[in-house]
């Protein structure tokens, strides 16, 4: 989650842009019905829901979700995307209300895993096993990996960290990052993605902030 780029790879005219309009006619009942999607899905996952499942759910008709998109695959992607990008901002505003290198860093890490925590565990295998979500799940975990690496640096700088092969030390992060993304801590540990992050944070500040 790295400023903007919790959201990379976003493209003008794919799905990252469906979902509620901004302005016109029913703006406000589309964003509504959006969030009551994200809600759905995140909560339950998507890959057992058909459009008909998520009609019903939702209150609404089949027409009303092609108005959102043309498709469930680009209703799942958007949501997704929509996802991180409310996410970042929350994260970025936690990050940037702490002052020292030390509170920024575990607030930023506290924050993805505070994020992520609502996420139900079948949401995260629906995201796994479907390509176009899991893209936008890989790219935004990588850029969380480099804003990690970010404030390390920042906080090397300014003595506040041992002095630490920083380019190492993202890469570390970076591989942990992924295997969270990809399931494979979860598989590994049973530990949530939330829960891991978590830890993550506990043993990079342990390992980080120098003894008084």
């Amino acid at each position: 989650m790295i400023e903007n780029a919790l959201v990379a790879g976003a493209e003008p005219g794919t799905a990252d842009q469906i979902g509620p309009k901004r302005t016109g006619r029913g703006a406000a009942r589309r964003t509504e019905l959006f969030e009551e999607l994200v809600e759905l899905l995140v909560g339950e996952g998507f890959a057992q829901l058909t459009l008909d499942d998520i009609a019903a759910r939702l209150h609404c008709s089949k027409r009303t979700l092609y108005g959102l998109a043309g498709s469930k695959e680009q209703l799942v992607r958007a949501v997704v995307v929509h996802f991180f990008r409310r996410a970042t901002v929350r994260v970025e505003a936690a990050t940037a209300a702490q002052a020292e290198p030390a509170r920024r860093l575990a607030a930023y890490l506290r924050a993805v895993a505070a994020e992520l925590a609502p996420l139900s565990p079948q949401f995260f295998d629906d995201l796994a096993a479907f390509e176009p979500a899991a893209e936008v799940y890989e790219r935004n975990t990588r850029a969380a990996a480099a804003r990690v690496g970010q404030l390390i640096e920042e906080g090397v700088a300014d003595g506040a960290f041992r002095e630490v092969h920083v380019a190492f030390a993202a890469e570390v992060i970076t591989s942990v990052m992924v295997r969270i993304q990809r399931r494979q801590v979860a598989a590994a540990t049973g530990l949530a993605d939330a829960a891991a992050y978590g830890h993550l944070a506990e043993l990079l500040l342990n390992g980080l902030v120098r003894e008084e």
